[in-house]
């Protein structure tokens, strides 16, 4: 079919005064069909746009030109139609694209449709053929098994496990809540347990949707969450007990009781606001009125300002939590009542806190590293290595901390694989692997992801690395990592640890006079290779810099007629990330762990979670109050002790590499300079 403007051919009006003229007019037009790409972006748009009869005809163009990406225009037409399709009709589309990733996302919207439809039969004929975890699936499944076997014990605890979360949860769930509710298999209590969680997390407009499911819940404490929010030391003054004590009343009373339920909470989530911003103020106010709540409100109070007193690093923060005596602490709780503890040099209570955790909280590599350190401490040697065997055998910056504990790394000898060019070819030539490549081309990159990972779910470690390597060779940096990543046995530490653009980041690392294993560690962190990246936040390029840093370096290095645009360009990008790493690390004083921290999080918070006395840098970043930034310099870290002897430096073991910590002159106390993780 022929197009013109994109959509239509040129129709010509009746005044041709021949058919021969007509003819030669069609064929002098400037009219071309249009490429299988054009076409393939036009049925995107026709989607985008929920144009049935557009998508319709874009469809039969590219499956006549048999264009490899035409089972997705396929798929959004069915998603366009899918409310009047009738289920045989679904059933069949699926049948026919069974192998292809959007079949599972498909499934998901029909089981959707169906779960609101109540149709139970072709509901629970089609569940068992899921295999996402999807929320409102899941809840529609827990709705429909009640119907038919009423609100048992087992669909009783499910439904709790999905409601009792900080999560905002589809609308599709409520339809379960409702007749769990209304039977009483979601207790009163249950409904208060949300509502404290959503409220301890700052998710106020989901503690406002569950206050309206407590019976009497006056509205006016609606408007007090609000000022708990905003102003929580005017709500706490304001209270009677406070105001016998000698403060200041207030102009307007906006107190919240303590004779209620609701006020209760409204207390304590003023009392945790406030401790997340001015801890000894905190305790100051509650020592007033602590008397009115129960032991448990008590201790859970006490457990919140531990929390918060530990990611400030009061020193008071084992205290803190002694304060909170035997109620269950959650798990970031128990986290950060191990890293008070580090910070404390407390080993019995970071081993006692570590075996107070869930078993599966547990065997998180942290630890599990940091357990045993604190036996070996303890003396326990032969414990110790026992948790840091397993451990070192784990391709993580755990792994290799628990290996030089052991002095190991050099037994836990890496089998590693070069794959063969046939191997590579036998990878590109898979359909699938293709449409990943034709959809990265397109820049449609989280449909491009989708598809490699359906492709490669079921790969042995040769095809991953044989995978791996054929995204390497197309440029896909993040793709050729992260597949490479996901060996167990066979490794190839080339394509897990690439080392694109060399010349670049010699060039750079030699002009600022700094580690290039370093440089490379940082950029695989930020971008994994790949110059397009942006972040939420508009970090750009391959070392993902923020456009007012990159002004600011670039007038400092003297760049003459600097624009925002060049932040894209391969060699200005580089270079200023690695001038901004270079000064960060001359404002540590030489830390290169500080230095890194300062990149992510900025130097002044860097240099906030100094200690008074040294610490040893894993201390140091196990404290790091951002969980991203923490992530992050474990991550940089790790990634340099990779690439030294890639780029042929000198072994170096990785607590060398992290060194120790200088201590502060006058360490400063955060007030409000934390996340909420």
């Amino acid at each position: 079919m022929f197009r013109q403007s994109g959509n239509f051919i040129h129709k010509y009006s009746a005044g041709c005064i021949s058919l021969m003229l007509c003819c030669a007019a069609f064929i002098s037009s400037p009219v071309q069909a249009m490429s299988d790409q054009a076409l393939f972006q036009h049925a995107r748009e026709s989607y985008a746009a929920k144009n049935e009869i557009a998508l319709a005809q874009d469809l039969a163009e590219l499956n006549d030109q048999q264009y490899l990406l035409a089972p997705y225009a396929d798929y959004w037409l069915m998603l366009l139609r899918l409310d009047k399709a009738d289920n045989e009709e679904v059933q069949s589309f699926l049948m026919k694209y069974g192998d292809f990733p959007f079949a599972e996302r498909l499934r998901g919207e029909w089981l959707k449709k169906l779960g609101k439809q109540e149709d139970w039969q072709w509901f629970f004929d089609q569940y068992p053929y899921y295999k996402r975890e999807d929320i409102a699936v899941q809840c529609y499944a827990l709705l429909g098994k009640s119907v038919a076997e009423g609100a048992g014990a087992d669909i009783a605890a499910q439904t709790k496990k999905i409601w009792l979360t900080t999560a905002d949860l589809p609308s599709s769930c409520n339809p379960l809540f409702d007749a769990m509710q209304k039977v009483g298999a979601l207790s009163s209590d249950d409904v208060w347990e949300r509502f404290r969680l959503a409220l301890q997390n700052g998710k106020l407009p989901l503690a406002k949707s569950i206050a309206r499911r407590i019976a009497d819940f006056d509205e006016k404490n609606l408007k007090l969450i609000d000022i708990a929010n905003q102003t929580p030391k005017a709500l706490l003054e304001d209270n009677p007990k406070l105001l016998k004590a000698g403060r200041k009343k207030v102009a307007n009373k906006i107190s919240a009781s303590f004779k209620t339920r609701a006020g209760i909470e409204l207390n304590l989530f003023a009392l945790d606001r406030l401790a997340r911003s001015n801890v000894p103020e905190a305790v100051e106010l509650f020592e007033n009125f602590k008397n009115k709540l129960s032991s448990v409100d008590q201790a859970f109070a006490w457990g919140r300002i531990a929390y918060h007193a530990a990611r400030t690093h009061n020193p008071k923060a084992l205290e803190y939590f002694m304060q909170a005596k035997n109620i269950s602490l959650d798990k970031e709780q128990l986290a950060w009542k191990v890293r008070a503890a580090l910070r404390a040099n407390d080993w019995d209570t970071v081993n006692a806190t570590v075996s107070a955790m869930s078993p599966e909280q547990q065997q998180e590599g942290a630890w599990r590293y940091w357990k045993a350190r604190a036996l070996n401490e303890q003396g326990l040697t032969v414990e110790a290595n026992k948790i840091w065997g397993p451990l070192s055998r784990e391709r993580h910056y755990y792994g290799w901390l628990a290996a030089e504990e052991i002095d190991s790394a050099m037994s836990n000898v890496e089998q590693e694989y070069k794959v063969q060019d046939v191997e590579v070819s036998a990878i590109a030539s898979q359909p699938a692997i293709k449409r990943a490549l034709e959809l990265q081309r397109l820049d449609m990159r989280w449909e491009a992801k989708a598809e490699w990972v359906w492709a490669t779910r079921n790969f042995d470690d040769k095809q991953l690395l044989a995978a791996a390597e054929y995204a390497a060779r197309q440029q896909w940096y993040d793709i050729a990592i992260t597949t490479a990543d996901n060996t167990k046995q066979l490794h190839d530490f080339s394509l897990r640890y690439p080392t694109p653009y060399r010349d670049l980041f010699r060039s750079a690392a030699l002009n600022q006079g700094v580690d290039e294993a370093w440089i490379y560690g940082l950029a695989r962190q930020e971008s994994r290779f790949m110059h397009h990246a942006k972040s939420g936040v508009g970090a750009a390029g391959l070392m993902q810099v923020m456009p007012a840093t990159a002004k600011w370096a670039a007038k400092r290095m003297g760049m003459d007629g600097y624009s925002n645009d060049l932040i894209h360009d391969l060699t200005t990008n580089v270079d200023i990330g690695t001038y901004y790493i270079r000064y960060t690390f001359e404002l540590m004083n030489g830390q290169a762990v500080m230095a890194t921290a300062a990149y992510n999080a900025g130097p002044s918070r860097a240099k906030r979670w100094l200690a008074k006395e040294p610490m040893e840098a894993a201390v140091y970043i196990e404290t790091i109050p951002f969980a991203e930034t923490r992530n992050y310099v474990q991550k940089v870290m790790a990634n340099a002790q990779m690439y030294a002897p890639r780029l042929g430096r000198s072994p170096l073991s990785l607590k060398s590499r992290l060194g120790i910590i200088p201590g502060a002159v006058t360490p400063e106390v955060i007030l409000a300079d934390v996340d909420n993780e």
